[in-house]
Parts: C-alpha cells; sequence; structure tokens
C-alpha cells in the first residue's frame, strides 16, 4: 500500500468496499483527465515558455537557474499533453475517478466539499478545486461508491476519515452549474 493511504474502507453496506483487480482500471484512471480549458491553458503556457527560451541567458547564474526551470516545466507540459485525456467524461456510473466531480463530507466536521478529481495543472472556468488523483484524498477515494466512508493519511500523520456523497462527470456537472 502506498504512503498516504490506508487499507481502512467501507461501503454503505457495511461490506469492505470493492477493490478493482491490479490492471482493472479505467483509461481516464490511468492517464491525466484535463478540461478543454486546461487543455488550451497548457498549450498557450507551452509556447510563451518557448518564446521566452529566445532570450539570452547570458552569464547570469540566476538566468541559468531560470532557464532550466523553464525547460523542466516545458518537459512537464509535454509529458502530461502527451498522455492527456482532454473533456472525455468518465461513465456516469457514480464511481469516483479522474474527470468526475466529488463530494465528501469529512466525518470528524461533517464538512462538505465538491471537487473535480483531476490532474493538479488544472484550471477550470468555474474556479473549482481541483485535486490530483495521486494526492491523498485523490488516492483514498479512487474507485469509491456514493456512502463509502475511506480514510487516508496526511503529511503530519493524522487519519482523516471521508465519506463520499457523490459522483458526477464533469461535463455533466457543467451543464448544471454552467
Amino acid at each position: 500500500m502506498g504512503a498516504g493511504t490506508l487499507p481502512h474502507s467501507s461501503s454503505p453496506h457495511g461490506r469492505p468496499a470493492r477493490t478493482p483487480p491490479e490492471g482493472d482500471r479505467t483509461t481516464t484512471s490511468a492517464r491525466p483527465w484535463l478540461t478543454p480549458h486546461t487543455h488550451r491553458s497548457l498549450l498557450r503556457e507551452r509556447a510563451d515558455l518557448l518564446r521566452a527560451g529566445n532570450a539570452a541567458v547570458g552569464d547570469d547564474p540566476d538566468g541559468v537557474v531560470r532557464d532550466r526551470h523553464r525547460l523542466a516545466r516545458i518537459r512537464r507540459i509535454d509529458d502530461i499533453l502527451r498522455e492527456a485525456v482532454v473533456g472525455e467524461d468518465p461513465p456516469d456510473d457514480g464511481i469516483a475517478e479522474p474527470g468526475m466531480v466529488l463530494t465528501v463530507r469529512y466525518d470528524d466536521t461533517d464538512t462538505a466539499e465538491t471537487f473535480l478529481l483531476g490532474s493538479r495543472d488544472e484550471t477550470t472556468e468555474d474556479e473549482l478545486e481541483v485535486y490530483s488523483p495521486e494526492s491523498p484524498l485523490g488516492r483514498a477515494l479512487a474507485g469509491a461508491e456514493p456512502g463509502e466512508q475511506r480514510a487516508y493519511r496526511v503529511p503530519n500523520g493524522a487519519i482523516v476519515r471521508v465519506t463520499l456523497i457523490d459522483a458526477e462527470p464533469y461535463g455533466r456537472f457543467r451543464n448544471v452549474t454552467g
């Protein structure tokens, strides 16, 4: 089990939550999921970074460091764009996976939060919070169905319990709220 994840999860019926067999993942789960808006933003950012490379670095040590960061960001964007699933909604089956808007309840405070499970580079036009599928919360919720409680460990070592209330495709969410 990876760091930050815990084996505890339960369905609303008191049974252990189902865990898909290894390799039984949807296409969008294994690849970064992007909204069309984010895809366009990354393409613009990449173009800007490439144009900025035409400026001479010279002998400035800070310029060399900035250029290395710029080139690393270009490589990161290229990796994301090469593998990305763009705007393709996952199945509307209520299961938590990238491309779904999740509503969860943090069990210790009874507070609810709604967010998009997607790439950390994600920006949304509706200012919806975005959590990465690779974050502790994202890993804990992967494959959850509404009513399932999951637990995960945060960086300070505390265990947070969260219950999935709803999961809907981002496209449907945008149509309802947009």
